[in-house]
């Protein structure tokens, strides 16, 4: 893996993951640049798989872009979701994000928001078989998808980012 680092490449391995019954989900990014393994993650209540999946993927590029300008971005995802984005942007933009019938599409938001990165920025999906086993080789994909269950199992038991009761 050293050897596809180059100072101006990043290669980033996403995952997403969320409880669906209670909502809560977290999403993590491991960005390898130069020598370097970073991890970002962070937790979402009321939210889905797609979103968190989504939301790994944001996240990591706005992290490249503020700490390391202008760079090849190369995002490994378990997420079909994800893959398809690029495939379906122009029907999706010439549609403006509404369905057949007339209802504006789930996670708009996200979607307009990862639309404008591939714009703006260099950035290469590469799709990775979900749930590999492990083995002898580094398999970061395996990596974060071990911390976002980790988060969204921690978030749940402690009951993290659920409204309070009305009394």
């Amino acid at each position: 893996m050293k050897d596809l680092l180059t100072a101006s490449e990043v290669i980033v391995y996403t995952d997403g993951s969320c409880h669906t019954q209670k909502r809560m989900g977290a999403w993590v990014a491991i960005l390898l640049y130069e020598n370097r393994e970073i991890v970002i993650r962070g937790n979402e209540a009321d939210t889905t798989h797609n979103r968190m999946e989504l939301t790994a993927v944001i996240k990591a590029v706005e992290y490249v872009s503020a700490n390391f300008g202008k760079v090849h971005i190369q995002v490994f995802t378990d997420s079909q979701y994800v893959m398809g984005l690029p495939s379906r942007a122009e029907k999706l933009m010439a549609d403006n994000f509404v369905t057949k019938d007339g209802k504006e599409l789930r996670n708009v938001d996200l979607l307009r928001q990862m639309l404008m990165l591939f714009k703006n920025h260099s950035i290469h999906l590469n799709k990775v078989r979900a749930h590999q086993k492990k083995n002898d080789t580094m398999n970061y994909n395996i990596i974060a998808d071990k911390i976002s269950r980790s988060l969204t199992r921690t978030a749940v038991k402690e009951e993290r980012f659920l409204p309070s009761a009305k009394e």
